[in-house]
């Protein structure tokens, strides 16, 4: 093992991935894999696995960190926050076209994506008055007596995060655990990890004490490392729901405070009082924007009694008339997918369908563009006659793909929702008051949208998930962060003189 500090020029699309750790960048030696840009199959970088010695290294310089950090007023560690904002603006451009390209999405997409994950850094820096909700005071509880409740910081967090949006979900975790006084590793996903190296060079700009906030690159040995070590207090997780209920499991037996969001499988359901002209262009940017591959995306679009022939109609118009390309270019609706392997599950997923008895309306599954011809594109493709017992109804698509359903009524909608293991997200598009509370009463869901088709909380809320779409008890962002990441203790007290 070999680990060196060195000093990092900040570039546009890093072409080096670095560990930082102990306040500096290192390199490690170990297994290398190339980083690919999905649309041109171009290797971007060359990224170093971490080891299980060298996540012990790390966790070991964040142990030692913690105790000066925890001692830091809340009020200066906001500082911090306020200055690490200041650095993220700046480059936010910088992190949109290096994510672009490691990942596919729009240009446009990855810049939202950077603000919304700015918005979180916002909310924590905040945290002196957010560290009162769950404590205070009552004197006299008995004579001469008062009892309090102190929120304290644990320790050391990590967070290993996915591919879709590798700027904003590691930033639903790190304000907030260094700004309840922990410290903090981020494990990125292995096939996007760019975004994350310009990050903490914002990180690194505004010179945390060292070993508050780190950075491992790595894969499986990685990930099972963190969730084994005794020293780290608790895992933030976002991924598939099969690992999630492995880190679930795992992290919960090693006696780890665990958050795991996994999968989805969200409906959108419109009804005859919605407005069509706004409806409609909502639905195809949440199922075909980030190429489908996001947790909110609302892939079955089920229409109500006689809006289905228009609803189907405007659709198929829409889709047929979004642009497939380069993420760069500003004009492009949507991206590759992340991987060819990705690009066959969906491609197979499709078949599937159709072989139990949906209908292609469009298919535009073979598209080739004419300057990458090797990239993962897909175009977008719109299924009709979906039905509860069809997998594709069932199962996570995560790809360009919408799947159109219909039901005489609304209950009937409700009960093709509520027909998932999933709970993440639904969406109802409707102008009627009645409608739209039934909805939300009677749906199963963490993040429900009332025209508005992707329901991503602000991050001064939590992040919903329910069923098979989350482990654990506290969600990421908001009020829920802050009861993940600090214990209330309680202090009764007396005194005699």
């Amino acid at each position: 093992m070999t680990s060196q500090h060195e000093e990092v020029v900040a570039t546009t699309t890093p072409d080096t991935v670095r560990n930082y750790v102990g306040g500096g960048w290192t390199t490690i030696d170990g297994e290398t894999h190339p980083v690919v840009d999905p649309a041109t199959v171009e290797d971007l970088a060359e990224i170093t696995y971490t080891s299980a010695d060298d996540v012990d290294a790390a966790v070991g310089t964040a142990h030692e960190a913690f105790e000066e950090w925890r001692r830091t007023p809340p009020v200066e560690r906001s500082q911090y926050l306020f200055d690490l904002k200041g650095e993220l603006e700046a480059r936010a451009d910088d992190i949109a076209e290096a994510l672009s390209r490691e990942h596919g999405k729009t240009v446009g997409e990855a810049r939202g994506e950077v603000r919304r994950g700015i918005e979180n850094v916002e909310v924590a820096a905040g945290i002196p008055n957010m560290l009162r909700e769950g404590s205070g005071i009552v004197e006299d509880v008995a004579s001469g007596m008062d009892e309090s409740a102190v929120r304290q910081p644990l320790g050391v967090f990590a967070a290993v995060v996915p591919f879709n949006f590798p700027a904003m979900i590691p930033l639903w975790f790190l304000p907030y655990a260094v700004a309840t006084g922990n410290t903090f590793i981020l494990k990125p996903s292995e096939r996007v990890p760019l975004s994350s190296q310009l990050i903490f060079e914002a990180v690194d700009a505004v010179d945390f004490p060292d070993g508050v906030v780190n950075l491992v690159n790595g894969g499986k040995e990685t990930v099972t490392a963190l969730l084994e070590h005794e020293d780290i207090e608790g895992i933030s997780f976002v991924g598939s729901s099969s690992v999630a209920r492995h880190v679930y499991e795992t992290a919960a037996t090693s006696g780890k405070r665990v958050q795991a969001q996994g999968g989805a499988k969200n409906y959108a359901v419109v009804t005859e009082s919605a407005v069509l002209d706004r409806a409609v262009p909502n639905v195809l940017g949440s199922v075909y924007g980030n190429a489908g591959q996001r947790c909110l995306a609302n892939d079955v679009v089920v229409g109500v009694g006689d809006v289905y022939d228009d609803l189907r109609e405007r659709l198929v118009e829409g889709a047929e008339d979004l642009t497939v390309g380069v993420g760069l270019d500003e004009e492009t609706d949507i991206g590759p997918v992340i991987t060819p392997e990705s690009r066959d599950r969906i491609d197979e997923m499709v078949d599937e369908a159709v072989a139990e008895g949906a209908e292609l309306v469009l298919d535009e599954r073979d598209f080739e563009h004419p300057e990458y011809p090797e990239g993962n594109f897909m175009g977008p493709v719109l299924l009709e006659g979906v039905t509860s017992e069809m997998a594709i109804a069932q199962e996570e698509i995560f790809g360009p793909v919408l799947c159109l359903a219909s039901t005489d009524d609304l209950e009937g909608a409700i009960e093709m929702v509520n027909a998932t293991d999933y709970g993440n997200a639904s969406t109802i598009y409707t102008e009627r008051g009645g409608e739209a509370r039934q909805y939300r009463y009677e749906v199963d869901a963490g993040n429900i949208g009332v025209n508005v088709g992707v329901c991503a909380p602000m991050g001064f809320f939590h992040f919903g998930g329910r069923k098979a779409s989350f482990f654990g008890d506290l969600h990421a962002q908001g009020e829920d962060a802050i009861d993940f990441y600090t214990e209330k203790t309680i202090e009764i007290e007396r005194w005699f003189s």
